[in-house]
């Protein structure tokens, strides 16, 4: 609608005479309504403000009454021109009826629609969610659709609520009051701006701020302003990544180098490590041969464990030089990833960007004077460190560990695995057999402490000889005896009675305290042969009768009965 200013009839009636004021105010009344429409926006002068209305002259015969309402909170001052709607010239009581509201929103609209006929952007505020998309205030309600806020799908539109935006007037119908606005539009013309001056100004080595605008796990796409370039991983750190979202975040600030730039294909290069210098060029004199360093373990293999010493210089420490003493056969049995550790750097080639380390030389190899604390036959104690099918490596100090071999734990007993006799971390006494100095080994024995009873077996147990045991182990062939702690003898099955055996139950059982015939006897072999059978043999009748003592045990006979009532029992 125009905004009309009222006009005067300059020329005016006759002003003398009868009637003369009458004709004035009929004149006066007819010409400013003649200059104003109902419907139309007219400016106008603020006389009054009050609580409840202000009051406005349009130039007519009457003030108009507008609701202070209608001024959202802005009350105009005295004086003060403003815009206002005429809705009717008089009303019931002859008054003009004012709307500041419907005045603004006529003149939004007319806004609205010049910024359409234009293709211009229009200004706004998001204020809620609704279904497809966003409501926006730009005066009058509008609507953004969802695939127009952004130039990537928002996944959450709320997050928009309360921002300013620019958007393109995309659909108007001003009659039904519908609104379409797109962002989208906006932006994709600001990106193009933007582009255009970045593939203007773009070069290799250039050093440009950049948003991180997506990341991969293979890099992160940077905005340049209109043209996205590729951070790749393997530029972001001289260090180890292992994944782009360690070092960036989407939407982060970061500052980069132009690498590479193909203004064919638009492809740009970035690099974020380059900002600084190689920590390589340094290094010799950063960690010459022999300096003591901390570093992180980072990666563990076979062979060794990597140790970061600064980001993007690692070395390596072999599984030979972790340990003065101990075989590691994999660095996981000392190290963990992440555990900081003290090392010594052994050697650096800068050209291969390797260097190598040492664990084991930050302490001084306690081999070295081995010989100055042990020696040959010397008793010492220990803490069983590791138990092996082949014996047990005790712990003698902090580095050195001797070997006390499965052979050397026992003089009587076979013994088959080392957990039969010890425990890990349980601490004995040995006895030191060998030292070798040169290969780090050092042999111990357990069984040395004690007199081999077998040096004098035969004359305790010589053969024909009745001796008294207990059963403490059967097998398929027989029952082992023990004469006393550490000497055991054999009751083969075939020497337990006259009458054919096919199992050594049938006779006797562990815990069973029997008297026996020793028939053999080799201490080399460290071998007793026993028997029952052969028992009744080698003594009187009056002898025998008199041993059992009424028991009734298996190899202990009833008195009252005669060496044919035993040969009798065992045959039946």
């Amino acid at each position: 609608m125009a905004i009309n200013e009222p006009k005067r009839n300059l020329g005016g009636p006759r002003t003398e005479g009868e009637g003369a004021e009458e004709r004035m105010e009929d004149w006066y009344r007819e010409s400013v309504t003649s200059e104003f429409e109902e419907g139309e926006v007219v400016r106008g002068r603020v006389v009054h403000v009050g609580q409840s209305e202000v009051l406005v002259d349009v130039g007519y015969k009457s003030e108009g009454a507008i609701p202070v309402e209608e001024f959202r909170g802005r009350l105009p001052k005295e004086g003060e021109e403003i815009e206002v709607y005429l809705e009717s010239k008089e009303d019931s009581e002859g008054l003009i009826v004012l709307s500041k509201d419907k005045a603004d929103k006529i003149k939004v609209w007319d806004q609205i629609t010049s910024a359409y006929d234009k293709g211009a952007p229009v200004e706004g505020r998001v204020i809620e969610v609704v279904k497809g998309g966003l409501s926006v205030d730009v005066g009058v309600r509008a609507f953004l659709p969802g695939s127009q806020v952004d130039l990537r799908p928002v996944k959450n539109l709320a997050s928009m609520i309360g921002h300013p935006i620019r958007a393109k007037v995309i659909k108007l119908n001003r009659r039904r009051g519908n609104v379409v606005l797109s962002r989208r539009a906006v932006l994709e013309e600001e990106r193009e701006e933007k582009k255009k001056h970045t593939l203007e100004v773009l070069a290799e080595g250039m050093v440009l701020t950049g948003t991180v605008k997506n990341i991969t796990d293979y890099g992160a796409f940077i905005d340049l302003g209109g043209i996205d370039g590729l951070l790749h991983v393997t530029d972001m750190s001289w260090g180890r990544v292992g994944h782009p979202s360690e070092i960036f975040q989407v939407g982060d600030q970061v500052e980069v180098v132009v690498l590479h730039f193909d203004r064919e294909s638009g492809r740009v290069s970035l690099g974020y490590k380059q900002k600084s210098s190689d920590p390589w060029e340094r290094v010799d004199q950063t960690y010459p041969p022999g300096a003591k360093v901390r570093g992180k373990v980072v990666s563990l293999t076979n062979y060794g464990a990597f140790v970061e010493l600064e980001a993007g210089v690692e070395g390596l420490v072999h599984v030979s030089e972790m340990s003065w003493t101990r075989r590691v056969r994999h660095p996981s049995k000392l190290v963990n990833v992440g555990e900081e550790v003290e090392v010594i750097v052994l050697a650096v080639d800068k050209t291969a960007k390797r260097i190598s380390l040492g664990m084991k030389q930050v302490e001084p190899d306690p081999w070295t004077t081995i010989d100055e604390r042990y020696v040959l036959g010397q008793r010492v104690t220990g803490r069983v460190r590791n138990l092996t099918d082949f014996g047990a490596f005790i712990e003698l100090e902090p580095g050195v560990d001797g070997l006390l071999h499965i052979s050397d734990m026992s003089w009587t007993r076979n013994v088959a695995h080392p957990s039969e006799v010890l425990k890990k971390s349980q601490e004995i006494e040995t006895q030191i057999l060998n030292i070798d100095k040169e290969n780090k080994r050092i042999s111990l024995g357990l069984r040395q402490l004690q007199p081999d009873p077998w040096t004098t077996v035969t004359q305790r147990y010589p053969m024909g000889a009745r001796v008294t045991g207990r059963v403490v182990r059967l097998t398929d062939f027989g029952a082992f005896v023990e004469l006393e702690p550490g000497v055991d003898g054999l009751l083969h099955i075939s020497q337990m009675a006259h009458r054919p055996v096919s199992r050594p139950d049938e006779v006797v059982n562990v815990g069973d305290e029997l008297t026996l015939l020793v028939i053999r006897v080799d201490p080399n072999e460290r071998r007793i042969g026993l028997s029952l059978k052969e028992l009744g043999h080698a003594v009187a009748p009056a002898e025998w009768t008199d041993t059992t003592g009424g028991t009734g045990a298996v190899g202990r006979r009833r008195k009252g009965k005669s060496r044919a009532d035993y040969d009798d029992d065992d045959e039946e």
